[in-house]
């Protein structure tokens, strides 16, 4: 075994108990957006693995329900919800996490995880996790009454972006990559975006629109940099805000059940 694995192994122990710790307090300390993590790289190789075993990937991501929620729909905005995602796209970011192409955010967080499976193990979470049925949330209605969008509700100029772009901009519909309902594509793979958290969503399109990346095949990332370099903050929080609340039509009625807020 690689030294970098007994590490990442040890690591995840730690990761566990503190875990553990976290679930039995009742005040939520925020994780602290600081500098880059630091971490000794892996080297991943997805290219050698074949499709996800969602059994076994249920297995090895039971810490993670910590988080994520035990199908994969986080009710805490600091955390993505990731049920439904493409199997493809979940394994690509936990190897971006395990190489340290991905270290900003709540990385220190991730990394120990994602540093403790093997290739195929990463296959086997995503597998899992695209087998979960996607929540969704409640996008803000209130009116803008001032600005560009004035008489608009807040989610409306997310829905205008999302399905049809701005073409004076240059900006095209998001819908075109991820899809009418935001389920994503699992070719290329554009990711399901349907029901993220609006506060998970703002801060990803802030990533992508200050434009730096460490990933050694940053092509998806500088197709969404580019999109996100023209979008105001007011745009960036109207689209995440509508993507909280978008979900295939015919969820309408167990997202009606939740209740406000999910």
């Amino acid at each position: 075994m690689r030294h970098a694995r007994v590490f990442a192994l040890a690591g995840l122990a730690v990761a566990v108990t503190a875990v553990a710790a976290y679930a039995a307090q009742t005040t939520v300390v925020p994780v602290p957006d600081n500098a880059p993590v630091q971490t000794a790289p892996l080297e991943v190789d997805l290219s050698k693995t074949h499709w996800g075993d969602a059994e076994a990937g249920e297995a090895i991501a039971a810490p993670c329900a910590a988080c994520h929620g035990v199908d994969g729909n986080s009710v805490d905005p600091m955390y993505p919800r990731i049920a439904g995602q493409s199997e493809r796209f979940i394994a690509k970011q936990l190897a971006l996490f395990a190489s340290g192409e991905r270290h900003g955010g709540l990385a220190a967080v991730m990394i120990p995880f994602a540093q403790a499976l093997s290739p195929q193990d990463m296959r086997d979470v995503g597998a899992f996790y695209a087998r979960q049925k996607a929540a969704a949330g409640v996008a803000d209605d209130s009116e803008v009454t001032d600005g560009a969008y004035a008489g608009l509700k807040y989610f409306e100029i997310g829905q205008q972006l999302f399905r049809a772009g701005d073409a004076e901009r240059g900006i095209p519909a998001c819908a075109a990559c991820h899809g009418p309902s935001g389920a994503g594509n699992p070719g290329p793979p554009y990711p399901h975006v349907g029901g993220q958290m609006a506060e998970y969503t703002v801060r990803r399109l802030e990533e992508y629109r200050a434009g730096t990346t460490s990933e050694k095949d940053p092509a998806s990332f500088h197709i969404m940099a580019k999109v996100a370099n023209k979008l105001t903050d007011q745009e960036i929080g109207a689209l995440a805000s509508y993507l909280q609340g978008l979900h295939d039509r015919a969820d309408d009625v167990e997202v009606a059940a939740a209740g406000p807020g999910y």
